[in-house]
C-alpha cells in the first residue's frame, strides 16, 4: 500500500507543472502569453505575442528552422464567435552552425506575436479568456527536447486602453519584426549557384546581409552568402539547391549609422540579376562555430555515440543478458559469431531505417531529425508499454515461449540468427529516447550529407551499438571472461530490471509533458492493464488457478 501510494503522488508530482496559466517554467525554457491591453475593446483588434526566454545555451527556432530544428506551433481555445489568428509573426532570427547544420535560432528573448478580435456585440466587463496549447523545439549543441505549455490568459472587455508594461514588451516585439516591403526582388538560378538581387536605396551604407528563406529548399543554407552591391542593388549569391516560383523571406540589412541589425520581409520572383558588383565580403556562418567536420571524422562520432549508447539504462540491460547468454553451455565459437553477425545486422538495420525514414520525410518536406518520432505521443506510449513489459520479463513476472518451450531468460534469449537478429532491432529501438556524447552532433550533420553518406554515419551508429557484442563474439578471451551460468544470473536478470523500469517511468514523464494529465494517465492504465495481463501470463506458466484472468481481463475492459 505504502508503494502504491509513494507512485501516486510521484504521478501527481510529474503532473503538476502542467497546470494552465499565462506564466510557464519549462527546464529549457520559460514562455509567457502576453496582450498589449487587460481591457480589449470589443470589435477592435488585439495584439498578443509568447515570450519565450531559452536558458543560457539553449535556443528556439524561426519558422524556417534551417537544416535542422522545427517552428513553434500553436493551437488556440478562444471564446465564441472569435476567428482564428493568423500565423505567428518572427522577429528577425539569428544565425548558428553546429556540426556543419545551419539553424535559424533565437537564443535570446523572442516573441511571436498575432491578433484577435473581440466579436463587436461584446458588452464591456464581460471575461474574455485566451487559451492556447504552445509546442517548440528546444535545443544546445548536444541535444533537443520538445516542449509545450497549456496557456491561459483571462481578460475582460473594455475600453482597449494599453497596458504600460505588457503594451511597451508588445510595442518592442512589433518593432523587431522585419518590415514587409513590396520591392521588386528577383532571383535567378544557374550552374548551382542562386543569384539574389534586392533594389536598396543607399546601398553603400550596407555593412552585411543576409537572405533567411521561408521556404525548404531555395538554397543550401550552411553555404555562404557573396554580397555585393549591383548599382542601387543589392546582390546575394550563395549555392542553390531547388528553387522554384515566388520565394518570400527576410532580408537582414546592417549598417554603418545603425545599431541593430534590420529587416525587410519580401518575396522575390524569377526574373534577370545583375552581374556581380562591388562586394562587401561573404557573411560566413556564426564566427564561433567550428567548419562542417569531415565524413571520417563523423562516422567516428557516430560509432562512438553508438559504443557509448551501451551503458544506458535503456540498452545495458538487453546487452548485458545477450552476451550472457552466450556462457551457457559452453557456446560453440561458430555459433557465438553468428548470434554476433545477426545481433549486429539487426540493430544495423534498425538504425538505418530509421535514419532512411527522417531522410524521406525532410526530403518530402517536414522538418524532423534523428528521434522525430519521440514528439509523437502514440509512439510514447507504444515505447513505455514495450519497455514496460521488458522489464517485467526481466523481473521473471512471466517467460517468452515458443512452441519448443520456454526461452529462459526472455527477450535477450531467444535463440538462432533470427533470435539474435530480432533482439537487435529491438535493441536499436528501444535506444531511441537515449543519446550521448558524440552522437547529437554526428546525426546532426548526417541530416546535411548526400544520402549515400547519410545513410554510411547511421550504419556507422548502429555498428558502435553492436561492437561490444561484436567483440564477445569474435574474442575467445572475452567470452571466457565470463561469469559461468547458475543461480546468480536470475538475481541479475531481476536487478536489471531496474533500469528498465526507470526508462519506462521518464517515458511516462515525457508523455506527461506531451499530452497532459490526460494522456498520461491513459498511458499509466495501459501500463497497470498490462501488468496485470503479464502477471495473469505468468502465473499460467508457473501452473497458477484458472481464476488468474479475471482481475488481467477487467482490467483490459477498463483500460
Amino acid at each position: 500500500m505504502r508503494t502504491f501510494r509513494a507512485l501516486l503522488i510521484l504521478a501527481g508530482m510529474a503532473a503538476a507543472p502542467l497546470h494552465a496559466q499565462a506564466v510557464v517554467d519549462r527546464p529549457h525554457t520559460r514562455v509567457e502569453l502576453i496582450a498589449e491591453s487587460s481591457a480589449p475593446a470589443a470589435g477592435q483588434r488585439l495584439t498578443i505575442g509568447f515570450l519565450l526566454t531559452p536558458k543560457a545555451g539553449w535556443h528556439t527556432y524561426w519558422k524556417n528552422p534551417g537544416d535542422a530544428g522545427a517552428p513553434t506551433r500553436v493551437a488556440w481555445q478562444l471564446p465564441e464567435g472569435v476567428a482564428e489568428p493568423a500565423a505567428l509573426s518572427y522577429p528577425i532570427p539569428d544565425r548558428l552552425v553546429i556540426s556543419g547544420l545551419m539553424n535559424y535560432v533565437y537564443a535570446h528573448p523572442n516573441v511571436l506575436l498575432t491578433e484577435v478580435m473581440p466579436p463587436a456585440e461584446t458588452p464591456r466587463g464581460r471575461p474574455f479568456v485566451i487559451k492556447a496549447r504552445l509546442d517548440w523545439l528546444v535545443c544546445s549543441e548536444e541535444q533537443c527536447v520538445p516542449e509545450s505549455a497549456d496557456l491561459t490568459l483571462p481578460l475582460a472587455i473594455g475600453n482597449g486602453a494599453t497596458d504600460a508594461e505588457d503594451g511597451y514588451r508588445i510595442a518592442l516585439a512589433r518593432a523587431a519584426l522585419p518590415k514587409p516591403v513590396d520591392w521588386a526582388a528577383h532571383w535567378a538560378a544557374t550552374g548551382g549557384r542562386f543569384v539574389l538581387s534586392v533594389p536598396f536605396a543607399n546601398p553603400n551604407k550596407v555593412t552585411a546581409a543576409y537572405f533567411y528563406p521561408e521556404v525548404d529548399g531555395a538554397i543550401d543554407y550552411a553555404a555562404p552568402q557573396a554580397v555585393t552591391i549591383a548599382g542601387e542593388a543589392l546582390r546575394l549569391e550563395t549555392a542553390a539547391r531547388e528553387p522554384k516560383g515566388g520565394i518570400a523571406g527576410v532580408l537582414r540589412i546592417e549598417r554603418a549609422d545603425i545599431d541593430h541589425p534590420i529587416g525587410f520581409a519580401l518575396t522575390a520572383s524569377p526574373g534577370a540579376v545583375p552581374a556581380a558588383g562591388t562586394p562587401l565580403g561573404p557573411v560566413e556562418p556564426v564566427a564561433a562555430v567550428a567548419a562542417a567536420p569531415e565524413l571520417a571524422v563523423i562516422l567516428l562520432g557516430a560509432i562512438l555515440g553508438g559504443v557509448i549508447l551501451n551503458v544506458m539504462p535503456c540498452v545495458f540491460p538487453i546487452l548485458s543478458l545477450k552476451a550472457l547468454h552466450l556462457a551457457r553451455g559452453n557456446v560453440p565459437a561458430a555459433e557465438a559469431r553468428r548470434d554476433a553477425l545477426a545481433y549486429a545486422a539487426g540493430v544495423i538495420v534498425m538504425c538505418m531505417a530509421l535514419g532512411g525514414l527522417v531522410l524521406g520525410l525532410r526530403s518530402a518536406g517536414s522538418l524532423v531529425g534523428w528521434a522525430f518520432q519521440l514528439q509523437d505521443p502514440r509512439v510514447i506510449t507504444a515505447l513505455l508499454l514495450l519497455v514496460t513489459g521488458i522489464a517485467l520479463n526481466f523481473a521473471g513476472t512471466f517467460e517468452i515461449t515458443l512452441s519448443s518451450g520456454s526461452l529462459g531468460s526472455g527477450v535477450t534469449a531467444r535463440g538462432g540468427a533470427v533470435g539474435s537478429f530480432a533482439t537487435g532491432l529491438l535493441a536499436a529501438f528501444i535506444a531511441t529516447p537515449c543519446t550521448g556524447p558524440f552522437m547529437a552532433g554526428a546525426l546532426g550533420a548526417a541530416l546535411a550529407l548526400p544520402e549515400s553518406a547519410a545513410f554510411a554515419v547511421f550504419a556507422g551508429l548502429g555498428l558502435g551499438l553492436a561492437l561490444p557484442f561484436l567483440a564477445v563474439g569474435f574474442i575467445p578471451a572475452l567470452r571466457r571472461r565470463l561469469p559461468k551460468p547458475g543461480a546468480w544470473m536470475v538475481r541479475l536478470r531481476a536487478l536489471l530490471s531496474l533500469p528498465m523500469f526507470l526508462t519506462a517511468l521518464a517515458l511516462a514523464w515525457v508523455l506527461g509533458r506531451q499530452a497532459g494529465v490526460e494522456g498520461m494517465t491513459m498511458g499509466l492504465a495501459g501500463v497497470l492493464a498490462l501488468g496485470l495481463l503479464l502477471w495473469w501470463v505468468g502465473a499460467r506458466q508457473r501452473g497458477g488457478g484458472g481464476s488468474a484472468w479475471v482481475p488481467a481481463g477487467g482490467a483490459l475492459a477498463a483500460a
